[in-house]
């Protein structure tokens, strides 16, 4: 897990982020996307690796951490926790990320048929996966 330790003027270690949150998502306060939820399962694109300078202009630090936390699929939530890093600005870097083409976002799954009516094999097979562990 990532931290982002604080050292004041006189050097002593706080619990607040090194950079605060405006500064890390440069003062917005919105992702500008409303399809991100905290079970949005998001993933980089290509291999995860770090996109070539030009592609990486404009990311800071936390967005590079994040690109690499999506190496796997992972959730909003997720990725918060890595980043130790509120949830809204999360969302934020997300958002950077996939508008740039280097991160997508999917729906969580759902337990749901086309009916609306809850897709019972899938829930067997939860519970069976959950029977074996």
């Amino acid at each position: 897990m990532t931290h982002w330790a604080y050292e004041d003027a006189a050097g002593d270690a706080d619990d607040e982020p090194l950079v605060r949150p405006y500064t890390i998502t440069r003062g917005r306060t919105s992702a500008g996307r409303d399809d991100l939820t905290l079970i949005t399962v998001i993933t980089a694109v290509g291999d995860g690796a770090l996109p070539e300078p030009a592609a990486s202009r404009g990311l800071q630090p936390e967005h590079r951490t994040v690109l690499g936390l999506c190496r796997e699929p992972a959730a909003v939530a997720e990725i918060a926790a890595g980043l130790d890093l509120p949830v809204s600005v999360t969302k934020i870097l997300l958002g950077d990320l996939i508008g740039a083409g280097l991160a997508r976002a999917r729906p969580p799954a759902t337990f749901m048929t086309e009916d609306g009516a809850p897709d019972m094999a899938l829930l067997q097979a939860v519970r069976d996966g959950l029977r074996n562990l």
